[in-house]
Parts: C-alpha cells; structure tokens; sequence
C-alpha cells in the first residue's frame, strides 16, 4: 500500500485526536503556570519578579518558532518537525519540573516554547487537509476548542495542581499526554506529497531579523506596564530594536525569492482581513481573561482556585456550542456566524460594564456561559473563511502567521488591560478622592459615623479618627476599581462591535471551502 493510499484510508478524526494532543498540552502551558508563580519564587528563593521569567522565557521562544513554522516544515518535513516538537515539548516539561535552580527551569522554559512554538500552526494545517472541504468547519470546531478552552483550563488546573500536590506537577501532567501523542503522530500523520525542502538556500537574514523583533516586542509587553512603559530605557530601547527589526524584516521578505515567511499570502483580501479580526480577538479575549480573576480576587475576595473555578462557564459555553457551530458551517454563510459572535460577545462584554461590588456567583457565570458559546461562532468560522482561499502549498506558512498574530494581539491585549487597569484606578481614586472633604455633606457624615464606630470599639478618638480615614481611602479605592473595571469592559465591548464590518470584507467562501491549488 502506498503512502497516499495509507494516509487517505485513515479516519480524519483519529488524525484530529493525534495532532490535538500536543496542541492542547501547548496553548495550556500558556496560563497553567501562572498561579504557581509564587510557589515556584518561594521554593526557589526568587521573587515573584524574577519568576514571571519562567512565563516570558517561554512566550519569546515560542512567539519567535511560530512564524516559520512552515518553512521549517518544508525543511523537515511536516511529521517530522511535528513529531521532534511534542517530543522536544515533552522533555523540556520533565526537565522543567526537575529543575533545582530558577536559571535552569529558565533555560528549559525557552526550549520547551520553542519546540511548542510549532504546535499550534501544524496542527491547523493538518486538520484542514485532513478533512474533506464540506468538513473543514467540524474540524476548526475541534482545533477552536484547544485555542479557547485551553488558556481557561490553564488556572484551574494549576491552581489545584499545585494546592493538592506541588507546582512541579504542573510541568509533569504534560509527560503521559506527550507520549500518546508521539505515538498517534508517528502511527496516523502523514507528510503531502507538496512538502518539498526548498533549493534556494536558508533565508539566514529573515530569521534573524524576525527572531530580533518578535523577542524584543514580547519581552517590552511583557515587562512594559511593570517598568512604567516610556520611562524605562530597557523597554524604550526593546521597542525601538523591534520596530526597527520587523520593518526590515517586511522590506527584506518581500524582495527575496525564497522568504522564511511568505508574506504575499496578504494579498489574499479574505486571509488580511481575518487575520486583523482573529488579532483582535485575541487582544479581548487575553485581556478579559486577565480581568476577570483579579475582579474575582482583589475586589470579592474568591481565593485563587475558586476565582479559576469562576471562569469555567465560558469554556463551557465553548464545548458545546464548538462541534454545532462546525456541523452548521456547510449548511449557512460563514460570515453572518461570524457577525453574530462578534455583537453576541460585545454584548456580554457591556454587561459586566453594569456589575457592582453585591454581584454573585450567577451574575458572572451566564455571560461567561453565553460568551462562550459566542467564542465558538467566531473561532470556527474566523478560521474556515480566513483560510478558504489560501492555496495548500501556502497553507503551512498562512496558519503560521494567523497563530503569529493572534498570540500577539493575546500579549498586547494582556499588557494594555493591565496599563489601563493601573492608570485608570489612579484617575478614578483621585478624581473620588476630590469629593472627600469635609465639606461634602456625605463623606463627613461617613467620615463621623466610621469614627464613632471605632471610638465606640474602645479606640481613643485620636487612633479612631486615624482609623476612620483609613477606612474611608480604602473605600474609595474600592470605587475606583470597580470603576476601572467597567470602564475597560465598556472599551472591549466597543472593539468587538467596531469590528463587525470588517466581516464583510472577507469574501463568501464557496460551498466546498478549503485550501485550493496555487495558480
């Protein structure tokens, strides 16, 4: 039996199953670390500063391997880049969760991103060949539910990883699911008869430049809000380095003939107009994810395996309404799906805006639940009409710098909400602060009763005054943050409606959507 007879006599979805795996490890170790921060500093007697570089050290490798994913399967070949990235994923993990050193759980962090950096575009490109073109929705509904359930997983499962046993734990789960997934790889993915190793040479230049910008723009998001952003020479320099790097790397891609990221794909007027949606996307959904837990935490006092329980609604939401979305597809215009998900999910969005400092359990679980279910009409059809029309030789390369971007719009959209959240909370609190004299009939009747309060608990009146303003600050604190909050969810609620005409930009797939042959 031949190569291409093996590989077409395999169910699509045994192949679906094989590639998740890995990617679903992946997009995990993207959040599942970060509540185990502070038990990885205090076990390795490093501040929680210095540990956020276990997180950084990973998204630098893994955002710089994303571009040129498909070069490097060209290069390697699909399967065999596919099956040296789990497996380098998996023994990074082990090593990670050996690690006596923070440098040394530094040091396999990077090489665990790196060989996971991989992941995520390979498996796009599979299940879209895998499947037939009438199937390509059910298939993007099943990629959509590791990129969206994943990152909400991630800090329940870390949190009660690291609670019930150790945060070591949090790197070894990864080793029996690495192992089946090496295994199903090596038994059911095949390589395209297409996949051919380039004969113009190694674009040594576009590497460079590109692993220069990426790095540097990663490192200043990440680090950026923490150094005061502009007033930082680190991050001003690390800003300027990637500007000044990806410029070049724009210039130099487009004038060689064998480019490491084919960057013509963009001529493809559906493949640019999805791929600013899904960067957005990412930009809101990150950064919402960042707001929620703190909420939950700092303003309503959930410990932190409660507040990642709280989240659970919206991956959900996303679970079921993924696989119906996927089996619709072939039926209805992916765009008005499209459409929907953006003003269902904008609406969900405003109706945080009107929460308070009394709001429950159930005033966040049915707009997360219904957010969810929105994310699934976004995800399956964002991916099937973005990549309708993109030829299947050009398909590794254009699922590269569609997971490129959305993990970029993810960082920026994680660093803006955290600005906003500090810079906001500083107007808010000085703004309130204005109104607490005491000529403000209100606040000196707080003010008063607070005192007789403490006064009344035997504190002379001296300490109860004191103990009164103090009171009084941390109350207005607390209205300035829940001002905040609602104030960032109001903005993200009108990005996503901004972006509903861009919708109809992208040109109606044809009924048999999928990678088509290049011209």
């Amino acid at each position: 039996m031949s190569v291409e007879t093996e590989r077409s006599a395999i169910n699509p979805w045994i192949v679906a199953i094989a590639v998740m795996f890995g990617t679903f490890m992946e997009v995990l170790d993207t959040t599942v670390v970060n509540v185990s921060l502070p038990h990885i500093a205090g076990s390795m007697s490093a501040s929680i500063d210095e540990a956020t570089w276990a997180l950084t050290s990973y998204l630098v490798a893994n955002a710089m391997i994303l571009p040129i994913t498909g070069w490097l399967a060209n290069f390697f070949g699909r399967k065999r880049l596919l099956l040296m990235s789990v497996t380098g994923f998996t023994i990074a993990s082990f090593f990670c969760g050996f690690a006596p050193t923070l440098p040394i759980l530094i040091v396999f962090r990077i090489i665990q991103g790196a060989a996971g950096g991989a992941l995520q575009p390979l498996s796009q490109a599979v299940l879209l060949e895998a499947f037939p073109p009438n199937q390509r929705g059910k298939a993007m509904g099943f990629w959509g539910l590791g990129i969206v359930v994943a990152p909400i997983l991630g800090p329940v499962l870390g949190g009660w990883l690291t609670d019930s046993y150790s945060w070591r734990w949090v790197f070894y789960i990864n080793i029996p699911v690495g192992i089946v997934s090496i295994l199903m790889t090596r038994a059911f993915v095949f390589d395209p008869p297409y996949i051919q190793r380039s004969k113009l040479g190694v674009d040594y230049w576009g590497i460079g430049m590109l692993a220069v910008g990426i790095g540097a723009l990663q490192v200043a998001l990440d680090k950026g809000q923490q150094e005061d952003w502009f007033s930082s020479y680190r991050i001003n320099g690390l800003l300027i380095a990637a500007a000044v790097a990806l410029v070049l790397f724009v210039w130099w891609e487009l004038r060689i003939k064998a480019p490491v990221v084919d960057l013509r794909v963009f001529k493809d007027r559906s493949f640019a107009t999805g791929t600013l949606l899904m960067t957005m996307l990412g930009f809101v959904l990150y950064g919402s994810l960042v707001l929620l837990p703190i909420w939950l935490q700092t303003l309503l006092g959930y410990p932190s395996l409660q507040a990642g329980w709280a989240l659970a609604p919206r991956g959900m939401g996303s679970f079921l309404a993924m696989p119906l979305v996927g089996a619709m597809m072939a039926r209805f215009d992916a765009r008005k799906f499209l459409a929907s998900g953006l003003l269902i999910a904008s609406a969900t969005l405003w109706s945080f805006s009107h929460l308070d400092l009394n709001a429950g359990y159930w005033n966040f679980f049915w707009p997360q639940f219904i957010q969810g279910v929105s994310l699934a009409f976004l995800f399956v059809p964002l991916t099937t009409v973005t990549m309708a029309r993109v030829p299947k030789e050009q398909m590794g390369n254009a699922t590269s710098i569609f997971n490129l971007l959305r993990n970029i719009g993810g960082s920026v959209g994680i660093a803006g909400v955290t600005t906003m959240l500090s810079r906001f909370a500083q107007t808010h609190s000085a703004h309130l602060a204005e109104n607490v004299t005491q000529y403000n009939p209100q606040a000196w009747a707080t003010l008063q009763g607070l005192t007789a309060s403490m006064m009344n608990k035997g504190a002379p009146h001296g300490v109860a005054s004191q103990q009164a303003y103090a009171t009084l600050f941390g109350m207005v604190q607390q209205q300035a943050a829940i001002l905040t909050f609602l104030q960032i969810f109001r903005i993200l609620a009108i990005i996503f409606l901004a972006l509903v005409p861009l919708v109809f930009l992208m040109r109606r797939p044809p009924k048999d959507a999928g990678p088509v042959a290049a011209h």
